[in-house]
């Protein structure tokens, strides 16, 4: 798949912030056992995706932002669209959109994280061996 330039598409799909091609992660998010598994190295470009040891540390932050706003949507769309259910529903419906959403929510913080504190660009010309970015954060 080619490249595209704009890094908030890339963010979405999940690609390397340097290059734009290659997959932040190893297997699917379906994959139960390892969703979280990231490779060291962009398959594509060679990019460190740690750029320092406990880096994504900091993404249990904003993952914590991502699935406190899950709980209040959801909680907000339970009762407006159920008419105030009782408490169990609430604890129940929270907790399953909470424990669904949790590959999701852990790949796209990490990739934020990535994205906006890696101290990685994009680079266009990477291919063209006419990089204006060094590859700094390989090791």
């Amino acid at each position: 798949m080619a490249a595209v330039d704009s890094s908030t598409l890339a963010l979405l799909r999940l690609k390397c912030p340097h290059c734009h091609e290659g997959d932040l992660f190893s297997t699917s998010a379906f994959n139960v056992t390892k969703f979280a598994q990231m490779p060291e190295h962009c398959p594509v470009c060679e990019q460190a995706y740690e750029p320092e040891p406990g880096f994504y540390w900091g993404a249990m932050f904003v993952s914590y932002a991502f699935t406190v706003a899950i709980f209040a949507v959801s909680g907000v769309l339970l009762y407006y669209l159920a008419g105030d259910p009782p408490l169990w529903v609430y604890v129940v419906t929270v907790g399953l959109a909470a424990l669904v959403t949790t590959p999701l929510v852990l790949r796209y913080s990490r990739a934020l994280m990535l994205y906006l504190f890696g101290g990685v660009h994009y680079d266009p010309q990477w291919r063209h061996g006419r990089s204006t970015a060094r590859l700094s954060t390989q090791g």
